[in-house]
């Protein structure tokens, strides 16, 4: 059959909803503004549709280098951006929502050096609830050795963070009131930056990290989320369609999925915990399964077995990169399955394209994890990238394997991480 096809970018994350489900668990929901959206405040009208569609596949490609350098991500590319309030009295604070980082900070006054931020600057001497952490204390020695440094004569935990294209942001870890809605605030801990540059954007004041570490957003609300968070991509929005529908983003009891439609895999423990990494076992193109191997040897048949937590799921990434040895047998399945002309990418970045003049037939493509085989549909693996231009957007990498969101779209994907799994149920975003 013939699809639409839908293109990925990145999302802001604006806080939207949240409800008491009951006296000891909560739950508050959240919209995903598309980045370039006329609702986002990155939008730039001057820009075609397809210039802002290229300008995310190619942040895709430097999110995954950061990525292999094991480094924070730097917050351009994959971002979403958190409305929430802190300190006493309560300040409004935008910040950028990270899946690939941990620790939340924001730019402080004093500021020694600090990029121009829109919103208004935390000032931590006019809130009553802020307390800087010691040096000894549990959350400075979650930071790694090169990130942290002990100011000797007030026994203060300073933090250094620096990202992949050397953005650094340094200052102070401290505690603070945070509210995440009206009426529920938690105490969290979060880097006070007094010391910030790089590609920071002036429409936010710092990053919220929602990776799976000790430091992050998600670890610290723990028990009063209870370890449970999921998300609902809608298509992105074209220049044709509408742009007032939102993604939402849901925390505790509100974001468990059940029925016979979820599959379920086990998210696997590895270093850094910051990131969520699953199990890719077989990929299956229209009827023929290809086994998913990590390696492969000179010798064809001869392969290296599955490695546990082989690929890691990442919302703020657009692509899906793949193991090049499979991404390549992917490849030739589908030239000979789809009835078109191959095409070369005018912008050098896609593997497979082809003229899409009267409705090609795309193969739905199955990803087998452990346990959970996702029926990838045209949308999750095909996107127009010019007038009449179709790109395959699965890409080979040679070291990480990423699921992105594209593949993500019209799924709900529920994380628990006290059952440490993540969850897939195939759903109208549009309606969740």
């Amino acid at each position: 059959m013939t699809s639409t096809i839908f293109p990925s970018l990145c999302f802001f994350i604006t806080l939207y909803l949240f409800s008491l489900m009951q006296v000891f668990s909560s739950a508050f929901t959240v919209n995903l503004i598309h980045r370039d959206s006329p609702r986002s405040p990155l939008y730039d009208p001057a820009t075609s549709h397809y210039d802002r569609l290229n300008d995310a596949f190619h942040r895709s490609i430097t999110r995954l280098d950061y990525f292999k350098h094991e480094a924070p991500l730097v917050p351009t590319g994959g971002e979403y951006l958190m409305n929430i309030s802190m300190g006493s009295p309560p300040i409004q604070i935008l910040g950028i929502a990270d899946t690939g980082s941990d620790l939340t900070w924001t730019q402080c006054k004093p500021c020694d050096e600090c990029y121009y931020q829109k919103p208004p600057m935390f000032d931590p001497i006019k809130s009553s609830s802020y307390n800087n952490l010691t040096c000894d204390s549990k959350f400075c020695h979650a930071l790694s050795s090169n990130e942290r440094a002990c100011l000797q004569d007030q026994n203060i935990c300073e933090y250094t963070y620096t990202y992949g294209d050397q953005s650094v942001t340094e200052g102070f870890l401290a505690t603070e009131k945070f509210s995440l809605s009206p009426g529920h605030s938690h105490t969290l801990v979060f880097g006070c930056g007094h010391d910030n540059e790089g590609t920071f954007d002036e429409a936010g004041s710092g990053i919220i990290g929602i990776g799976g570490g000790v430091l992050s957003l998600i670890s610290q609300l723990g028990s009063s989320i209870n370890g449970q968070f999921a998300y609902c991509l809608v298509p992105t929005v074209t220049e044709t369609s509408s742009s007032n529908i939102t993604s939402k983003i849901t925390f505790g009891s509100d974001s468990v999925i059940s029925g016979s439609c979820v599959v379920t895999t086990p998210l696997v423990e590895k270093d850094p915990a910051t990131y969520y990494y699953v199990t890719l076992e077989a990929i299956t193109v229209g009827n023929k399964r290809l086994d998913y191997y990590n390696n492969s040897s000179k010798n064809d048949c001869v392969h290296s077995n599955i490695h546990p937590g082989n690929m890691i799921v990442d919302s703020g990434t657009t692509l899906t990169f793949l193991n090049s040895g499979i991404f390549n047998r992917v490849l030739s399945i589908l030239e000979e399955a789809i009835d078109a002309e191959p095409v070369k990418d005018p912008e050098g970045l896609f593997k497979f394209c082809f003229r899409d003049k009267k409705g090609v037939d795309l193969p739905v493509v199955i990803a087998h994890f452990t346990g959970a085989d996702l029926k990838l549909q045209p949308l999750n693996t095909f996107a127009q990238v010019q007038d009449g231009l179709v790109c395959f957007t699965m890409m080979p990498s040679e070291d990480l394997a990423i699921f992105g969101n594209l593949s993500q779209m019209n799924f709900v994907v529920a994380y628990d991480l006290e059952k440490k799994s993540v969850s897939f149920l195939p759903t109208d975003c549009t309606k969740y």
